[in-house]
């Protein structure tokens, strides 16, 4: 509990007497404009979220059995967003396919290796879908500059 002279103290200089620490013993206490402290506190954290920069997840749809020249084309938009530091989910279509049902059972672990090497420096796994989800997927993020 603060002592009556502080409190005095405060009042006689027109501000508040501000209770820092509670757990110590004596309780540390500061006199200040409580409501300048609060105002600049929300300014500071209103600036320090302004120059927060938010990262997106953008997303590439291919389909199992993609042709080479389609690929690097789907390549192209992705290695965009990893450079805007944007992360990627890169999905692939396998709903319905009769040819993914009889040809391909490796054909989308094949694919996502085979993304992951033209990726190479410019991205890192995030992570992967679950083998037992309808689409699967993989968010590749783009690499942190030193």
């Amino acid at each position: 509990m603060p002592t009556a002279q502080a409190l005095a103290m405060a009042g006689d200089a027109g501000l508040d007497l501000v209770e820092i620490n509670a757990n110590n013993t004596p309780p540390i206490v500061k006199i200040m404009d409580y409501g300048k402290f609060k105002y600049d506190q929300k300014k500071r954290a209103n600036e320090a979220r302004k120059n927060q920069k938010m990262v997106e997840m953008k997303e590439v749809w291919v389909k199992p059995f993609i042709e080479e020249n389609d690929l690097n084309i789907k390549m192209k938009k992705v290695f965009e967003f990893l450079d805007g530091g944007n992360k990627v989910k890169i999905a692939v279509m396998t709903r319905g396919s009769k040819k993914v049902l009889a040809r391909g059972k490796d054909a989308v672990p094949e694919l996502f290796a085979r993304i992951m090497e033209l990726v190479g420096e410019r991205g890192t796994l995030e992570s992967k879908s679950k083998p037992d989800e309808r689409t699967k997927s993989i968010i590749v993020a783009p690499v942190k500059a030193k």
